[in-house]
């Protein structure tokens, strides 16, 4: 026999390590789960209605208080009845049994395996006590429709929490052990009832129901209908943030909640506010998808819409779509050229050019002659930013580009100073972002914190990496720009009531429309197109995006006005003159706080060591994991070649 033990993990039993669970939770501390594969907190013992504990004991192992791992008796009824029927149709295996092939043991079905299940279950049963035994085992037995343990399941087919589940509900989660995929009440209900009609009578029978009690269960049981788990919002966004906290809870056991930056309310108005502009508009435009992001100065993201409809295409296109921005590129220009010394009231050209055969027309295909740079910019004149792109140098709107955390790959061309390389909608919003803050780059980020079971505080996270530049030398005249292009150019459609401030974009043949910008609180970034890059019906960035981003804000405003979310580093309007299409010039604003990037605003109640009770790591786990080998996240230390252990302060 010893050969069939030796490679049981006896440590990991003994340990009574329970497999990682990550609990996403919103910026509220709502659950966020998974619609693949939802998982939900580990419940204590008393989370479990009694109700539910004697269903699963009625359906799987009556005996399981009486029996030490093993139930002898229902093993030999097992082998008769199996006998006389002439096949397989009773099992004898325990609720010991079935943790362990659950947690401990690989699937196959060899001698090996068996001898393993038996021994291990005679094992544990005398370690553990029968409560703990059967409380991982309710945590742990998968239930279908991707649910795995009791407390996920009751979320998926009932839309309630544990504690909330009837008599009914509790048999019918009982009965789903048995054949989850066959027995899924959502797509086989009465096979469901059927099953579940045997437990309520298993339940009679051990006395845990009267019979009173078991008529009505029956007669309720009739017109039971599962409502499914309550659909949520941000499922594009859980599946941008999961790969991430997946890595912070790989050195954890049991439940991590992982508190994230979105806003559920605000990613509600944001799904809501594209599918309406889709089924408005996007028949005539021949527009079928459409992507925003919604972020903080800061770069946490409160919303995020990867497409028209999760449930149609899970495919990303906020976070993996790689687009043309067209004109919403001509930022990184006009910063660059702003750096060189050159300012918003200087002349620029806007007349034919020609570079190595290659001549950019303007939109209208008309030519204004001598302009301003403002106006230039406002009204999105190719030639006359391809002229002061090759002034200034392409090199020089590469560089300012990746200053302000544009990673893609950019081909130094002339045409590329009107967006001809492909960039993400969050990478270009996250560098709308840094104009915002005034320090550059700002990276979007999704998790604010972190707290792992057993731990005595929780951790935070937050930006991947602190902003290196500071750009608030040239934060007036780029907001300038940005405010002139919604009063007076291009994003006329995007006008709040309030100060706001973008730019357009549209690619060649309209393939991709764009509006990113920003209001006092939130950076906003919009993308409208196909997947099959086919043109739209000349759907440029001020048309539909601009009218995306507008409804977005204006209803978002009411939610921002309730959570009092706005940045500390709140921009001053620059005035306009009235004269000429110009903004003003200041040397600097003095309204923009010396922290250039403010710290989230998330809700971290409930969460030990974030309530002002305990210290909190102030430490970015992430970046202290990767810099220090040695480094402690219980405290947020790392060793040092000499002397005592240091808090990483990175």
């Amino acid at each position: 026999m010893a050969w069939a033990l030796a490679d049981v993990p006896w440590q990991k039993i003994a340990d009574g390590t329970l497999q990682p669970v990550v609990v996403l939770e919103t910026a509220d501390g709502q659950p966020l789960m998974d619609p693949r594969s939802p998982r939900a907190a580990y419940a204590s013992r008393d989370d479990f209605p009694q109700h539910l504990v004697d269903a699963v004991i009625a359906a799987e192992d009556r005996r399981f208080y009486e029996h030490e791992g093993l139930d002898f008796r229902a093993i030999t009824r097992a082998a008769f009845r199996n006998m006389a029927a002439g096949g397989v149709e009773q099992g004898g295996s325990t609720i010991t049994q079935q943790l362990v092939k659950i947690l401990y043991l690989d699937s196959g079905r060899t001698l090996k395996r068996k001898i393993q299940e038996a021994v291990v279950a005679l094992w544990l049963d005398r370690r553990l006590p029968k409560d703990e035994i059967l409380t991982r085992y309710l945590n742990s037995v998968y239930l279908g429709a991707g649910a795995t343990g009791m407390p996920a399941a009751a979320r998926v087919y009932f839309g309630k929490d544990l504690r909330d589940v009837d008599v009914v509900e509790s048999a019918m989660l009982a009965a789903l052990i048995r054949a989850p995929s066959q027995l899924n009440p959502l797509t086989n209900l009465d096979a469901a009832r059927a099953r579940t009609d045997l437990v309520l009578d298993a339940l009679g029978e051990s006395g845990k129901l009267d019979e009173a009690a078991a008529k009505d269960a029956k007669a309720r049981l009739a017109t039971l209908e599962p409502v499914g788990r309550i659909a949520q919002p941000g499922n594009w966004f859980l599946d941008w943030v999961t790969p991430q906290a997946n890595d912070l809870a790989a050195p954890y056991s049991g439940t991590i909640r992982v508190r994230t930056t979105l806003m559920p309310r605000l990613q509600e108005i944001a799904e809501h506010v594209v599918k309406q502009a889709l089924d408005r508009e996007g028949k005539r435009s021949n527009a079928s998808q459409a992507a925003l992001i919604a972020m903080r100065p800061d770069g946490s993201v409160v919303a995020l819409v990867g497409g028209r409809d999760y449930q149609a295409s899970q495919f990303n296109r906020a976070v993996n779509a790689q687009r043309q921005p067209g004109s919403a590129f001509k930022l990184f220009p006009y910063y660059a050229a702003i750096k060189a010394g050159i300012s918003p009231w200087d002349w620029v050209n806007d007349e034919p050019i020609e570079i190595n055969g290659w001549s950019p027309e303007n939109y209208s295909g008309r030519y204004f002659g001598r302009v301003r740079v403002a106006e230039a910019f406002a009204r999105s004149l190719n030639a006359a930013t391809v002229g002061l792109a090759t002034e200034i140098g392409i090199d020089k709107t590469v560089a300012a580009a990746r200053e302000l955390g544009i990673d893609a790959k950019l081909v130094e061309t002339p045409s590329l100073a009107l967006g001809t390389s492909e960039v993400t909608l969050l990478d270009l919003t996250g560098a709308y972002a840094s104009v915002r803050a005034g320090a550059a780059p700002v990276q979007p980020w999704g998790i604010a914190s972190f707290h792992a079971d057993g731990q005595p505080q929780a951790f935070r996270v937050g930006p991947p990496e602190a902003p290196r530049t500071d750009i608030r030398a040239y934060q007036p005249d780029l907001v300038s720009l940005l405010e002139l292009v919604v009063e007076r150019g291009t994003g006329r459609e995007a006008q709040l009531d309030e100060f706001a401030a973008g730019k357009t974009g549209t690619s060649q043949n309209f393939r991709d429309a764009w509006f990113v910008g920003f209001n006092d609180c939130l950076v906003v970034g919009v993308w409208v197109g196909n997947d099959d890059e086919t043109p739209m019906k000349e759907v440029t960035g001020g048309k539909l995006p601009a009218h995306i981003w507008r409804e977005f804000l204006l209803e978002a405003r009411s939610v921002l006005d309730a959570t009092d979310v706005a940045p500390e580093n709140t921009l001053e309007v620059l005035p306009q003159q009235e004269e000429e299409l110009l903004p003003s010039h200041e040397e600097s604003d003095p309204n923009v706080s010396d922290e250039v990037v403010s710290s989230t605003a998330t809700d971290m109640e409930g969460f030990p060591g974030l309530d002002g009770q305990q210290s909190v790591p102030a430490c970015n786990y992430e970046v202290c994991s990767r810099f220090y080998r040695s480094f402690r996240p219980s405290d947020c230390t790392y060793q040092p070649y000499r002397g005592p252990r240091r808090i990483c302060e990175r």
